[in-house]
């Protein structure tokens, strides 16, 4: 009964940690697909303000008829604005326009313009902006460009959100590594001493052990058995007159409290002799190099 209580309140644990992780690994997982979902539309969103920042600047060269060509992307976080036709730009022009458009992305925070040359992919202007503006790099704003095929290409500086999705989706799978350990472990059979019944009553010579009531009884005498001294002394009498190794002890006794103390193991075998002195035919004696012994003699 001592042993059944013990194991199922061992698995209620389990069970109660591995409904939790289960929880908060959903919690987890579906805000990582929610943060994808908002980065999707996120992306859809600059993709427009791309073709749009390609109308704005036909519109300044005076062109209101040729077509902004599909934008491409060409990276994770790179894209190119080209056209149908051939035009001429103000760089100055150019930098207000994207800094206007793109300060409506929420993602768009730092980035770098270039404009190539489409017959060389030459660099014929670029800038740089950033969320500090002090961190700026604009040059050569008051040199109107000649009429030319451009591509213009920005690349954005990746943003935190992404950062975010991966350890959230880390976030996750190490809580169902978790899971599995908790699970793994709630379902392993636990080392027990099989050799003897599963009772919390023993005769050990002319005493009586109840293991459940933690006492141990001579002659209508009753001696008080602290919680330790209880699992100690029914791991013995489980397997009395049969050698039990050190660190069996050390493990069934201390393992599931997360620490295996070493001398202690000692100060309760200490204890448990003096309490079991009433009956000089039971002894705990030393197996040298190996362990203990309840030697129970007839």
């Amino acid at each position: 009964m001592f042993h059944s209580r013990n194991l199922l309140s061992g698995k209620r644990k389990y069970l109660s940690g591995l409904l939790l992780l289960m929880f908060i690994s959903i919690v987890i997982i579906c805000l990582a697909f929610s943060i994808a979902g908002s980065d999707d539309f996120d992306i859809a969103r600059r993709e427009v303000l791309l073709r749009r920042i390609g109308h704005e600047i036909l519109l300044q060269s005076g062109d209101s008829v040729s077509r902004v060509l599909p934008v491409k992307k060409i990276a994770e976080n790179e894209y190119q604005i080209s056209f149908e036709n051939a035009f001429t730009f103000q760089p100055n022009a150019l930098v207000n326009t994207t800094q206007r458009l793109l300060a409506k992305d929420p993602l768009s925070s730092d980035y770098v313009v270039n404009v190539l040359n489409c017959a060389n992919a030459l660099v014929v202007y670029g800038y740089a902006i950033s969320k500090n503006t002090k961190d700026d790099i604009v040059a050569c704003i008051g040199r109107r460009q000649p009429i030319g095929c451009y591509i213009i290409n920005i690349k954005f500086k990746p943003t935190g959100i992404t950062t975010a999705k991966n350890k959230y989706f880390l976030g996750a799978l190490l809580f169902l590594a978790c899971l599995g350990f908790i699970f793994w472990r709630s379902i392993k059979p636990r080392k027990t001493f099989p050799d003897g019944p599963l009772t919390d009553l023993f005769t050990l010579g002319s005493l009586s052990f109840d293991a459940e009531a933690r006492k141990l009884m001579i002659n209508g005498e009753t001696i008080d058995l602290t919680k330790t001294e209880t699992r100690v002394l029914r791991i013995f009498a489980m397997s009395p007159n049969m050698a039990i190794e050190r660190n069996r002890l050390q493990k069934e006794i201390w393992e599931d409290e997360g620490v295996i103390v070493g001398r202690s193991l000692d100060m309760f075998i200490s204890k448990l002799r003096k309490k079991l002195e009433f009956d000089p035919n039971i002894k705990i004696a030393v197996i040298r190099g190996k362990g203990y012994k309840l030697e129970i003699n007839s």
